[in-house]
């Protein structure tokens, strides 16, 4: 089926109208938006084409080509990244490249509390906010660490480790896996220096094993995670919730890393002793650290479930969620309901999959609507739609830009 028949039929069908209704709109006859969308007719005159661009309130082009990209590549083509890269990048032992060095001075106190909202703007998908904060916030921690002496020197370098991961992970939430591997590396190199060393190296190599899943790597992801893990594994009678954490999550890259090279029989050994330390130490931590908790456990059971093929288990699993004790980032609960929506579409229960977006939707809109697989998964509803499905199935289309 051509590009236009597919782009004609869902672009209608998020609208919410009628094949009758489209012709109207357009001057067209019926049968002309029939064919197109059987793809019995490939190509129409241009001024048959405005006429269903304007009727749909797109451009002619968006008719005629493949996946709208738009979404990402505005994310890519505004200054967001080059404001992330810049935060990253820059550095007082290259003169020009420290465009706040006249900065005021900021305390310890105050750079941490600043580094922990910058933290929950990442953690809530509060990019837009994230990028404007993030390259002072790196510029006051780097300043501190020029300028404390003794034991402050080791905790600015603790709150320096901090603001480097934060912006790994948003860059590599703007799909640039280089840039957050430069970021993770420096976070990594920082942490050495800290007051907490060892617990911090292993939070940075959480960041860095994350890293290397984004760019395919998972062979080599999945043994700096279990290496790291077992340098921070905690102790029989341990009760170090933050500890537990950093060993759960790094468990956590190690399991992803092993579904990514086909090894789905290591990624359940890896969340079953992620889930023996969570029941032991009935953790629930929810920081920069990590988020750890048996619901993020549950989680990631049912991440790993949708990934080896298995969506029938992982929406019965999905039944027992509300029995798992722990509170999680509104980004993690979202990005469950997304992975039940494309497990709802492929086994035809198209009316939960729908439900499933809406929650995904209401818990965090600006993140849930730049993720790849749920709008992919819309555009499955919407392809697979025999008939008109309201309002409420329009909007939802509109919110994940496919209307």
């Amino acid at each position: 089926m051509s590009y236009l028949a597919e782009n004609v039929a869902r672009l209608r069908k998020a609208r919410d109208i009628s094949q009758e209704d489209l012709a109207a709109r357009a001057g067209v006859g019926i049968d002309t938006v029939a064919r197109i969308e059987r793809g019995t007719r490939t190509s129409c005159r241009p001024a048959t084409l405005n006429r269903l661009a304007a009727a749909l309130e797109v451009s002619a082009i968006r008719l005629l080509t493949g996946p709208d990209s738009a979404r990402t590549r505005a994310v890519a083509d505004t200054q967001a990244l080059t404001r992330i890269r810049q935060a990253i990048s820059s550095s007082r032992e290259i003169p020009g490249l420290n465009e706040f060095a006249d900065a005021e001075d900021i305390s310890i106190g105050g750079a941490a509390r600043q580094t922990s909202l910058a933290w929950q703007h990442y953690v809530a998908g509060r990019h837009t906010e994230l990028v404007d904060a993030l390259p002072v916030v790196l510029d006051d921690a780097r300043r501190l660490v020029d300028s404390a002496v003794g034991d402050d020197k080791a905790r600015a370098h603790r709150v320096l480790a901090t603001c480097y991961r934060i912006a790994a992970g948003i860059a590599g939430r703007l799909g640039q896996e280089d840039l957050a591997w430069s970021a993770a590396e420096r976070s990594l190199s920082t942490a050495r220096h800290s007051d907490a060393p060892e617990l911090q190296q292993a939070i940075s190599l959480r960041y860095l094993a994350w890293t290397l899943v984004r760019q395919g790597r998972g062979v080599e992801a999945e043994r700096v995670a279990t290496r790291a893990a077992e340098s921070i594994q905690p102790r029989m009678l341990d009760n170090e919730p933050i500890r537990a954490t950093v060993f759960g999550n790094l468990l956590f890259n190690a399991a992803t890393a092993a579904v990514r090279v086909n090894a789905p029989g290591r990624a359940a050994d890896l969340l079953a002793e992620a889930r023996s330390a969570a029941t032991r130490t009935m953790t629930e931590v929810v920081s920069e650290a990590g988020i750890f908790s048996l619901r993020a456990v549950a989680l990631q059971e049912i991440e790993h479930l949708t990934k080896t093929g298995d969506p029938e288990t992982a929406l019965q699993r999905a039944a027992g969620l509300h029995q798992a004790p722990g509170r999680l980032p509104a980004f993690w609960e979202a990005g469950n309901a997304i992975r039940l929506a494309s497990a709802s579409v492929a086994t035809r229960q198209y009316d939960n999959a729908i439900a499933y977006l809406e929650h995904a939707h209401r818990l965090a809109p600006d993140w849930s609507q730049v993720q790849p697989l749920a709008v992919g998964t819309m555009r499955q509803l919407l392809d697979r739609a025999t008939r008109r499905r309201g309002p409420r199935f329009a909007a939802l289309a509109t919110a994940f830009g496919l209307g």
